[in-house]
């Protein structure tokens, strides 16, 4: 096993600092190695039982990597970090819409090697340690980021929370390149549930059915967003408990892809966009 500088090369000073914050976390830099592909039979699913979290929650543990503080959220993180891992290598350039300062899924990758790591979130982030995954303030319906800037977007967890499908389509489609692949997770359950008078994070609860999955995958198609395999909708266990609405649902993966050839073979060392070797410029907001 190469040691982190073989393996990384030289860290920067906020690189070492940020080695430091992950070991504290609990991660194993670099991994043990890259997961099994037992997330596959998982991929444009339903969460169908929490034996599927245990083998998620083991296989990350056997990686090296830290789980989710939301027990059931290891299942659809495992799926994106497969997806992401299978389709892309460490030169890519990877987005994390809905960011939040618990989400896994960019430390993770950035064990593994990537460095091209963005997050967005319309909350500010505030982390405790430094960081070298770049945060910032902004709308994933209408980010300021160069057309083609990634070649893998992840959105886990935040559709449900009154994104609109057209719009979140649309920019995801003209922010990814050729190849590139879309993870999205959502609450989910196979009939409607009576959300009326729920809200969280200043939104109404809306846990998506079969109907609104629908309209996701329709507003996906019309901007070249294509399912790596076939949907299926089908409810077992309702496997996530959310205390605060009073709800009980599971949740439900999709990982499209904007064309047919993997995002890696259109990665340019040292770009973040075609043509340019400068990283995505943004516009910070408060």
């Amino acid at each position: 096993m190469p040691n982190l500088r073989e393996r990384f090369g030289r860290p920067t000073r906020d690189g070492r600092a940020y080695h430091r914050a992950l070991l504290r976390l609990g991660y194993v830099l670099p991994p043990h190695r890259r997961p099994r592909p037992v997330w596959t039979p998982w991929v444009n699913r339903v969460l169908g039982s929490d034996a599927e979290v245990v083998v998620a929650l083991a296989e990350l543990d056997a990686c090296g990597l830290v789980a989710h503080r939301g027990r059931p959220k290891n299942w659809d993180l495992l799926v994106a970090l497969g997806s992401i891992l299978e389709r892309t290598d460490h030169r890519a350039a990877v987005l994390d819409m809905g960011s939040a300062r618990y989400s896994r899924v960019l430390p993770s990758l950035y064990a593994y090697g990537y460095r091209r790591l963005v997050g967005i979130d319309l909350v500010p982030m505030e982390l405790p340690y430094p960081t070298m995954v770049e945060h910032l303030t902004m709308d994933l319906t209408a980010t300021t980021f160069p057309d083609g800037s990634f070649d893998a977007i992840t959105c886990l967890s935040v559709i449900e929370h009154g994104v609109s499908p057209d719009a979140f389509a649309r920019e995801a489609s003209r922010l990814l390149r050729q190849g590139g692949v879309v993870v999205l997770s959502t609450d989910f359950w196979c009939s409607p549930l009576d959300v009326a008078g729920k809200a969280a994070y200043g939104v109404p609860v809306h846990v998506l059915s079969p109907a609104d999955i629908e309209v996701w995958i329709e507003a996906a198609a019309r901007n070249g967003l294509t399912p790596v395999a076939p949907v299926e909708l089908r409810c077992q266990d309702p496997v996530v408990r959310w205390s605060r609405v009073d709800l009980d649902f599971t949740f439900l993966n999709l990982v499209l892809v904007k064309g047919q050839r993997p995002a890696w073979a259109f990665w340019r060392r040292g770009s973040y966009r075609r043509g340019s070797g400068s990283r995505p410029t943004a516009t910070r907001t408060t």
